[in-house]
């Protein structure tokens, strides 16, 4: 249904808990097409050896995804400006499950590649369209605790569906997690019959014209595209990290990202805690958090110690990702808002497509993975220097 309003207020007195939760669920779904295949990439190695270079493509099928979001999100954006949020976001969930069903029943490394692609597509447009519409539904402090629920459920969602999938490989095989894709049918159905196509509320020509604020969404990106990649550098790597203190089985890895996970879930909602804080003081904050838990992950000889630092990081992150995000809102003019989100989604994704190939880089040139979590610490803590530099007339992005 289409509700008319002429100010933030009308389509305040319309959005309830049920909106809010519909859009968050949407957003899972995109985390969900890495996360959940994760416990079966050794099986889809094993079924796929005999195809060459199987061992770059099997990773290639998983990760592929992030790519494509990182690339068609801001085209996705432009159409929901241009044609509608909802209905974007209702087709984009259905093209999601049918696509990402469809590996479940291939047999052929190529043509799940190729499905994987068109899936990216598809999780573009949902993640870059749901962030929109909370921006479009909320407003002020609300907005500020649906974009902290956001990041705090897409975190704390890892936990249970990288357990999930693993129970549907170990009872079904490599194919069991594909399965879980049909989870967007019940979304697109609430989509289809409870959310409303936000209307525009600026009734002005100047302002339904507004161009996209270039000026002050560069700086946001490229923080964000840094934050992507430093943030993912702690995924793709804990085993690797841990194993600087200590031998872990996968059981304990596991267990330790489940922590990290839940520290970007406790940063995202002490994020709201700041009242009237500026973006520079949460970004200086949050880049401190980081580059103190790499440096300690770095020096830690004590996999307990490792552990805390890597909690640490992560709950800098939950503070640094709200923090963009709802900073790039509130830059947002509406009717470019789609837009905007986009840029905003392809930077984060180009970041986490980017992270093992810049990391995997570092390490070969500078020595180990000990340097690079050192360089990762130092360019962190100079960020939140900088950051603090910028603090004076800043003015408030959290609601008092």
């Amino acid at each position: 249904m289409n509700i008319k309003q002429s100010d933030l207020g009308g389509i305040a007195n319309q959005v309830t808990t049920k909106h809010g939760i519909i859009l968050i669920l949407a957003s899972v779904m995109p985390a969900m097409a890495i996360i959940s295949l994760v416990p079966v990439l050794p099986l889809l190695l094993q079924e796929f050896a005999h195809v060459n270079g199987s061992e770059f493509l099997v990773p290639i099928a998983l990760t592929i995804p992030a790519l494509c979001v990182a690339v068609f999100s801001p085209l996705a954006g432009w159409v929901s400006d241009k044609i509608g949020r909802k209905s974007v976001l209702f087709y984009a969930l259905l093209i999601y499950a049918a696509i990402g069903l469809l590996p479940f029943f291939l047999t052929d490394l190529f043509h799940i590649i190729i499905a994987r692609v068109i899936l990216g597509m598809a999780e573009a447009a949902i993640m870059t369209v749901a962030t929109a519409m909370i921006g479009d539904y909320f407003v002020g402090k609300a907005r500020e605790r649906w974009v902290a629920i956001q990041i705090a459920s897409v975190s704390l969602s890892a936990i249970v569906l990288i357990a999930i999938g693993g129970g549907l490989g170990e009872v079904m095989g490599a194919r069991g997690p594909f399965l879980l894709y049909l989870l967007a049918l019940p979304i697109a159905f609430c989509v289809a019959v409870i959310l409303f196509e936000p209307q525009k509320t600026a009734d002005n020509a100047e302002l339904q014209n507004a161009k996209l604020p270039w000026m002050r969404v560069l700086p946001l990106l490229f923080i964000t595209l840094f934050v992507g990649v430093i943030f993912y550098t702690i995924i793709v790597k804990l085993g690797e990290i841990l194993a600087l203190a200590s031998d872990v089985s996968p059981a304990v890895i596991g267990a330790i990202g489940a922590a990290a996970n839940i520290g970007v879930a406790i940063g995202s909602f002490v994020f709201r805690r700041f009242k009237g804080a500026s973006g520079p003081v949460l970004i200086s904050t949050g880049l401190i958090l980081a580059a103190l838990g790499y440096c300690g992950a770095a020096f830690s000889g004590s996999l307990l110690l490792t552990s805390i630092a890597l909690v640490v990081a992560c709950t800098g992150f939950g503070m640094l990702l709200p923090t963009m995000l709802t900073w790039i809102l509130k830059e947002l003019p509406e009717n470019v808002r789609g837009r905007g989100t986009g840029l905003w989604t392809g930077a984060f994704f180009l970041g986490q497509f980017s992270a093992p190939i810049v990391v995997t880089a570092l390490q070969s040139q500078l020595g180990g993975l000990e340097a690079v979590l050192l360089l990762v610490a130092g360019l962190a803590a100079v960020g939140g220097i900088i950051a603090l530099f910028n603090v004076k007339g800043a003015p408030g992005l959290v609601a008092q």
